[in-house]
């Protein structure tokens, strides 16, 4: 951990992870005037998982890298990318928005050894597959598998995963648990979308309960 930094918060029903893009529509008042200090300073402000009355203490920095559009109400569509993860030490309500005073935390040091790295190629596949499916045939990005750290974040920030899971990988400072993990969990969710698709077909399939029925009611017709 880093010395305490000051930086606004913004508690969202979402998960930011590092590396991972996070498209935003503010049109609350006060989100509207902490995201115009940001993009007048080149800020980062903080992202945190708010549910059930709850708010998470280990979020996200992001940083403003598009204003996509600025409508006349004062309402912004933003695209945002994580940086970098913090703790939360205190919270200050003394503007509109809140702001919390943070310590920065990164992973601890790992050798990657041949576990590691095969988890690392084995997780970079199943990522792609899982995309081809959820997105009909559509392509990541690039990702250098060597750069393990942040593949393991590209694994952990799936559609697939719950914004439960997602912070319980935020939270990890071991890469190595991040990837075996995810990787685990990517390949269960592959099976269920595959059998999800599966039953689908089988419900859909050409016809085949109506034939079924047609044959059935020409046994009631009288000779």
């Amino acid at each position: 951990m880093t010395e305490n930094h000051v930086i606004p918060l913004f508690p969202l029903g979402i998960v930011a992870l590092p590396g991972l893009p996070v498209p935003l529509h503010i049109f609350e008042e006060r989100y509207k005037l902490m995201i115009g200090e940001c993009l007048e300073h080149d800020r980062p402000f903080g992202i945190v998982f708010f549910s059930g009355g709850r708010l998470q203490h280990v979020g996200c920095t992001v940083r403003i890298i598009q204003l996509i559009q600025r409508y006349d109400d004062g309402r912004m569509d933003i695209l945002a990318q994580g940086e970098k993860r913090f703790v939360i030490q205190a919270l200050f309500e003394d503007k509109p928005y809140l702001q919390a005073s943070i310590t920065y935390v990164e992973d601890r040091p790992e050798a990657a050894d041949a576990d590691m790295k095969a988890s690392a190629r084995r997780g970079l596949q199943l990522l792609k597959e899982l995309n081809r499916l959820l997105t009909d045939g559509a392509e990541i990005e690039y990702i250098d598998v060597d750069d393990l750290e942040r593949l393991s974040f590209f694994i952990a920030g799936c559609e697939g995963f719950s914004a439960d899971e997602k912070q319980t990988f935020l939270e990890m400072t071991s890469t190595r648990s991040r990837l075996e993990k995810s990787t685990r969990a990517m390949a269960s969710i592959i099976e269920r979308v595959k059998l999800t698709e599966k039953i689908k077909t089988v419900i859909n399939g050409n016809g085949h309960l109506g034939k079924s029925l047609k044959s059935h009611t020409s046994l009631l017709k009288p000779a």
